[in-house]
C-alpha cells in the first residue's frame, strides 16, 4: 500500500479546507493510504516514511508561510532520501493576483530539487490547485481532482 501525506499551514482555515479535499479525494484511490496533517504535528523526518507528500501554504508576500518554509529547510539534513517520492503543491490567497503561483512553484522548486517526481495537471489549476479567497467550489473540484491525480501516480510508483 502506498502511503501519502498532505501536510498544510493554515491560519484562517482556508488551507486546512484545501488539505481536506485533497486528502479526502486521494483515500478514494485503491492502494492509497492517506494522512493529512497540520505542519505544527510533523518533524522533519516523517517525511520519509511517505511515498507522496503534497504541501500547502497561503500566500505571505507571494511565498509559502515561514512555518511550511522552516520544514522545508529543515529537510536539507535528508537530502537524497526524498528523491522519486511523489510530490504535490497547493495555496490560497487573498487576491487574484495574490501570489497563489509563485507560492506553490517554490513548493514545487524544493521537491523538485529533493528529487522528487512531481504530478501537474493539463486542465484546471496546472501547478497545483489554488484557492480566491474562499476555498469555493471551483476550488473543492481542483483539489479533488489534484488529490486524485497525484495518488493514482503514487500508487504507479510506489504501489
Amino acid at each position: 500500500m502506498a502511503k501519502m501525506l498532505v501536510c498544510y499551514y493554515s491560519r484562517s482555515g482556508n488551507t486546512q479546507k484545501m488539505a481536506e479535499a485533497i486528502a479526502a479525494a486521494a483515500g478514494e484511490v485503491d492502494r492509497v493510504e492517506v494522512a493529512c496533517k497540520p505542519i505544527g504535528d510533523l518533524e522533519v523526518k516523517d517525511l520519509l516514511d511517505y511515498d507522496a507528500i503534497v504541501m500547502g501554504s497561503p500566500t505571505y508576500y507571494g511565498s509559502m508561510a515561514a512555518e511550511l518554509k522552516k520544514l522545508i529547510d529543515e529537510s536539507v539534513a535528508f537530502h537524497g532520501k526524498l528523491n522519486g517520492k511523489v510530490g504535490g503543491a497547493f495555496s490560497s490567497a487573498a487576491n487574484i493576483g495574490g501570489g497563489n503561483e509563485t507560492t506553490v512553484m517554490d513548493i514545487l522548486k524544493a521537491m523538485l530539487i529533493h528529487g522528487m517526481v512531481v504530478q501537474g495537471s493539463p486542465k484546471g489549476d496546472h501547478y497545483g490547485p489554488v484557492a480566491v479567497p474562499d476555498v469555493d467550489k471551483r476550488a473543492a473540484k481542483w483539489c479533488r481532482a489534484h488529490g486524485k491525480l497525484i495518488a493514482e501516480l503514487t500508487v504507479k510508483l510506489h504501489g
